[in-house]
């Protein structure tokens, strides 16, 4: 990390200087967050062009099953979020090169790609076509996978190709949603999606690169993290879809590991590590403080790397809609962390409709991850590491 030891002070002095900001966020990152808004109206836009006619809630498919890898996966885990466990028609994400061996005719796969370009959408695209799936695209148009849906005879919404992916999470969200609704496995509407671009947009300008970091809630969130290692907990569908965005988009963004985890399961398992090394403890009693050693071996348990990192808690509260015993669970590891000394953040999805909420809560953290990798000098927008590994599977294969 670029920001060791006593780093906090310059992380928050480069986030409230507009020109450091700018200098730091060289792809423009920061930019392409606050194009949520945008992403939901032309998405809605895309499918109302698209011949959709074929959906209707008296020839429901089976199953949808969505073809997806990495923000493609994620906006199908919003769909079936949004679906929730009692919905008639299953919700499956499909990632990888194979299809489950029981898809087939009765079943809508919808193969969803930014690019276009994506092989292991490709890959399941082709394979549903052979087995007579319904198909539909989420794609822009001349790419490989419209090709594919063209010989399938299947259905394009076509939408504009990004890159990164990660920046388009809306573009292929909103899609799949309107597709769920004309099913009749989900309610929406017209207001609802405006009122989701409406809070994306009120977001937007609460973090702007010009707002200083302590009226800014992305950067606020963002320095709250610099030197430690976030671990995220959620406890409904909807606040795991979020969680599960900070995570990769802290890793994408700022290149920032975290530990990710659902309420209560963690109880069993992962809040251990409020008793481990990341976690602050008492002095140990050898070596003591005088101890010549020390000069010659710094580090200590408590510090492994001797960075000063630490445990965060981030936790997502879907109040309104969770179990009052994950509630409960949620205070209670709170309240933990707390006598442990670990500190905590709660980021709350307020309000009645899924969509806005799930949008309040992922705008925010989507700015906070790129906040955090400007506070560490880190380009958001960089991805050496994810070209190598491409290169050497390809390699590899």
């Amino acid at each position: 990390m670029n920001t060791p030891h006593g780093g906090a002070a310059f992380a928050a002095y480069r986030l409230d200087d507009p020109e450091l900001v700018e200098a730091g966020d060289p792809g423009g990152m920061l930019r392409q967050v606050a194009a949520a808004a945008a992403q939901v109206r032309t998405a809605i836009r895309a499918c109302d062009e698209a011949n959709l006619s074929s959906l209707a809630a008296d020839a429901r498919p089976r199953a949808i099953v969505v073809a997806g890898a990495g923000t493609g996966a994620l906006a199908g885990e919003i769909l079936a979020a949004a679906a929730g466990a009692r919905s008639p028609v299953q919700v499956l994400i499909v990632s990888g090169y194979v299809l489950p061996g029981w898809i087939g005719a009765a079943d809508l796969v919808v193969a969803i790609s930014t690019s276009g370009h994506t092989v292991e959408v490709l890959a399941l695209a082709r394979e549903a076509a052979r087995r007579g799936s319904h198909l539909i695209a989420v794609a822009p148009a001349a790419s490989p996978l419209h090709e594919v849906i063209t010989q399938a005879r299947g259905t394009l919404i076509a939408v504009a190709s990004a890159s990164p992916a990660r920046s388009s999470l809306w573009t292929l969200a909103v899609p799949l949603l309107v597709i769920a609704e004309r099913l009749g496995l989900t309610t929406v509407g017209t207001d609802g999606y405006e009122s989701a671009a409406s809070v994306l947009e009120d977001v937007s300008h609460q973090c702007r690169p010009s707002s200083e970091s302590f009226v800014n809630p992305g950067k606020s969130l963002a320095l709250d993290l610099v030197g430690t290692l976030p671990v995220i907990w959620a406890g409904t569908p909807l606040a795991n879809v979020a969680a599960r965005r900070f995570a990769a988009q802290l890793s994408a963004n700022a290149k920032y590991p975290a530990l990710l985890g659902t309420l209560p399961g963690i109880g069993r398992d992962q809040v251990a590590v409020f008793d481990g090394p990341f976690a602050p403890g008492p002095e140990p009693d050898f070596p003591s403080v005088e101890d010549p050693l020390d000069d010659e071996f710094p580090l200590s348990l408590e510090d492994p790397e001797g960075s000063g990192a630490s445990l965060r808690l981030v936790l997502f509260a879907d109040e309104g809609a969770e179990d009052p015993r994950v509630t409960a669970s949620r205070h209670a590891a709170a309240s933990l962390a707390g006598s442990r000394g670990i500190d905590v953040s709660e980021l709350a999805m307020d309000g009645e409709q899924p969509l806005r909420k799930l949008a309040a809560v992922v705008q925010l953290a989507d700015y906070a991850s790129v906040y955090l990798g400007i506070a560490c000098g880190i380009d958001p927008l960089a991805i050496a590491a994810i070209d190598d590994l491409r290169d050497l599977t390809e390699q590899a294969g």
